[in-house]
C-alpha cells in the first residue's frame, strides 16, 4: 500500500510517500480501506517533533470501508469513521491507503455524504460535542464565548451550540471572517486578542467559555465567566508554550468550573465512542442543519501542500485529503 511516512522530524520534506506493508488484521482491531482523512494541527506538531509521541505513519482520523474485523464488531464493507485510539501517536495512523484501528475507536455510519464531506466530521464534531455537552454542560438560552471559532473544531462547536439554542459570541483574528461565523449561527463576532476580557461587555456574565486558542489566552479566558460559569480548554491554536505565572487564587473567580479536554482519550473506558451521537451528527450535516463542508480538498500526493495550508492559518475550516 502507499503510505505517507514521517521520515524524521522537521519541515514538510519530512513527509514522504512510500510503499509500506499493509497491516494484518488482528483481534480487537478493524482494518479499514481509507477513503479520506482530515488534516489536524496535532499532525503538524508530530511532524516537527513537538508532540510526546509520533508514529511512522501520521493521521489521527479517517473515514472509509471495513476490510476486516476479526472480532466480529463490524462487517466487510461497512462505512465507518475512525479517530484517536493512538492513531498517528502510538500506532500507525490514517495517512495511508489502509489503517488498522482499535475497534473501540471505530463507529459505523450510514450516509450518502461524499467521502470528502464525511471526513469533515469525525474528530472535530466528536470533540466539540464532548466539550459542549460533557465539560460545559450546555443548555438552551446560555451565552457561550467561543475562542478560535474559525478553526475546524471551532466551526463544529459553533454549529452545535447555535443549534442547541445558545447565544454564541465567536472570536476570530480576521474581520474578513465575521460574515462566515455569523452565517454559521454566531450571535456576534469579536476580534480575538489577549485582552478580550477587558473589551467584552459581557465579561463576568458569560455562562460558558470554550477556549481553542490555548495556553496563550487561558489567563484571559478564566476572567470571563460568571462565578458559577464554566470554562473548557480544548485547543492549542496559539501554540504549546506553557502557561506562566498561573495563580488560580488571584486570577480565577471562586466557583468557576475549569476543565480540560484532549481528544486522545476517545476510546478509553471512561470515554467510549459509542456514547457519541455520530450518526445523528452526520444526519444533521446531510440535512444542512450543521453547515459542514471541506475548506479545501487535496489529493494523497499533495499532503505537503495540505499541511502548508494548515500551518498558514489561511484555511477557513477542515482540510481534507483523498486517500482513494
Amino acid at each position: 500500500m502507499r503510505a505517507i511516512i514521517l521520515n524524521g522530524f522537521g519541515g514538510f520534506e519530512s513527509l514522504v510517500i512510500k510503499e509500506f506493508p499493509r497491516p494484518e488484521p488482528k483481534a480487537g482491531h478493524v482494518l479499514i480501506a481509507v477513503k479520506a482523512f482530515g488534516v489536524n494541527h496535532a499532525e503538524t506538531h508530530m511532524r516537527k517533533g513537538e508532540w510526546a509521541e509520533a508514529a511512522e505513519i501520521s493521521g489521527i482520523e479517517c473515514v472509509g470501508e471495513v476490510v476486516a474485523a476479526p472480532g466480529g464488531e463490524f462487517q466487510q464493507g461497512d462505512k465507518v469513521a475512525a479517530f484517536m485510539g493512538g492513531m498517528g501517536r502510538t500506532i500507525n495512523g490514517s495517512y495511508a491507503e489502509y489503517t488498522l484501528v482499535p475497534a473501540t475507536n471505530v463507529i459505523k455510519v450510514a450516509t450518502d455524504l461524499s467521502w470528502e464531506e464525511f471526513a469533515v466530521i469525525p474528530e472535530s464534531y466528536a470533540t466539540a460535542w464532548t466539550c459542549l455537552y460533557g465539560n460545559l454542560a450546555i443548555h438552551n438560552g446560555q451565552t457561550l464565548l467561543l475562542r478560535g471559532a474559525t478553526s475546524a473544531l471551532g466551526q463544529a462547536a459553533l454549529n452545535i451550540a447555535a443549534n442547541a439554542g445558545l447565544n454564541v459570541i465567536a472570536t476570530t483574528r480576521s474581520k474578513a471572517r465575521f460574515e462566515k461565523l455569523l452565517g454559521l449561527g454566531a450571535t456576534r463576532v469579536e476580534l480575538e486578542g489577549p485582552d478580550l476580557s477587558k473589551r467584552l461587555a459581557e465579561a463576568k456574565r458569560i455562562d460558558v467559555v470554550l477556549d481553542l486558542i490555548g495556553n496563550s489566552t487561558l489567563l484571559d479566558s478564566i476572567a470571563i465567566p460568571h462565578r458559577h460559569g464554566r470554562i473548557c480548554l480544548a485547543g492549542w491554536l496559539g501554540g504549546l508554550e506553557p502557561v506562566h505565572d498561573f495563580n488560580p487564587l488571584l486570577q480565577m473567580a471562586t466557583g468557576v468550573h475549569f476543565s480540560l479536554f484532549g481528544s486522545f482519550v476517545f476510546g478509553r473506558e471512561e470515554f467510549p465512542v459509542s456514547e457519541l451521537p455520530l450518526q445523528e451528527i452526520v444526519d444533521r450535516v446531510a440535512q444542512g442543519i450543521y453547515k459542514a463542508k471541506p475548506a479545501a480538498v487535496f489529493e494523497f500526493d499533495q499532503i505537503r501542500e495540505a499541511q502548508k495550508l494548515m500551518e498558514s492559518s489561511q484555511a477557513t475550516g477542515k482540510i481534507i485529503v483523498r486517500a482513494a
